[in-house]
């Protein structure tokens, strides 16, 4: 009797693990959701099917597009440097023509004080010599009256004032002569700078003729390359705009977009890897150089334009 009370007493507990362990309703909604898995799993690979060839063709535009803006930079690197040479032979001679009338200015100024100083210095000498004339007279009337003193004491004093305008007469004729010393270098002062002056006008007129003739020559050619530099410039991004502008401007000779020589930047001459030339060549994405900062083309983009 004990064995079958056991028996049963473990049936019993075994019927509540069978209640826990049921997970019919659980597992048919499971097989519902692969099911329905199943069902949208083809209609995504058609959605991938359809989107491939689109991708492609993505693709193949930007490698144009890429090629294209190479294109486009390295004209405008050749336009812009055209334009800096203009600039360049025409730009020292304004540069010339501003240095010669700046100086005909200072000329002209230096010779015009020279002249007041003159007219100062021969109003002093014209004072002492009427200075010397008032001397003179006095003197005479002085010995006049010497003739007709009564006493010792008013001859001593008319003597005293002859001798007074005889050293007054001596200062004025040395005074004299220094302002004609004076005199003398300063019209030497201006002859030599109206000598400089006539040179260096003539030399601004030569100048000028040369700077005219230098932008009536080079005036259409420059507005013709603006013109080509403006066209490229639409095929060229804001951003790389901006990049070749301050490259430009931070480059000595002004290159921007340099071609690859002897598998070398031709910009700073630094030696540039086989993958970046080989990614170069491939025309799919710009590439600078590493140490210049440049922007970098193979022979391909430079026959392309040539």
């Amino acid at each position: 009797m004990a064995k079958v009370v056991k028996k049963t007493s473990e049936k019993v507990e075994k019927k509540p693990a069978a209640k826990k362990v049921e997970k019919k309703p659980v597992a048919a909604p499971a097989k519902k959701k692969t099911k329905s898995k199943e069902k949208e799993h083809p209609a995504d690979e058609s959605i991938i099917v359809v989107k491939h060839p689109v991708k492609e063709e993505t693709e193949d535009k930007g490698e144009i597009s890429t090629e294209k803006k190479l294109i486009a930079l390295y004209t405008l690197q050749q336009n812009d440097t055209q334009v800096d040479k203009i600039r360049i032979i025409r730009g020292e001679l304004p540069l010339e023509v501003q240095d010669l009338e700046d100086e005909i200015a200072g000329l002209q100024t230096r010779i015009e004080n020279y002249q007041t100083t003159l007219a100062d210095l021969n109003k002093k000498v014209a004072e002492r010599k009427n200075s010397i004339k008032e001397s003179q007279s006095l003197i005479k009337k002085y010995t006049e009256q010497q003739n007709n003193v009564r006493n010792n004491r008013e001859y001593d004093s008319l003597s005293k004032e002859i001798e007074y305008q005889n050293l007054e007469i001596q200062l004025s004729e040395k005074r004299i002569k220094e302002f004609s010393f004076d005199l003398e270098q300063k019209k030497e002062e201006i002859a030599n700078a109206t000598e400089i002056l006539n040179e260096r006008t003539n030399d601004l007129e030569v100048k000028k003729g040369e700077l005219e003739d230098i932008v009536a020559e080079t005036e259409k050619e420059e507005k013709d390359l603006i013109q080509k530099s403006e066209k490229n410039r639409k095929f060229i991004e804001d951003r790389l705009l901006t990049a070749y502008t301050r490259i430009r401007r931070n480059a000595r000779n002004g290159l921007a977009v340099v071609q690859i020589e002897r598998d070398a930047c031709g910009g700073c001459f630094n030696k540039i890897p086989p993958q970046h030339q080989l990614d170069i060549r491939l025309h799919k994405k710009i590439i600078v150089c590493e140490y210049c900062g440049r922007i970098l083309v193979d022979e391909g983009i430079v026959n392309m334009i040539h």
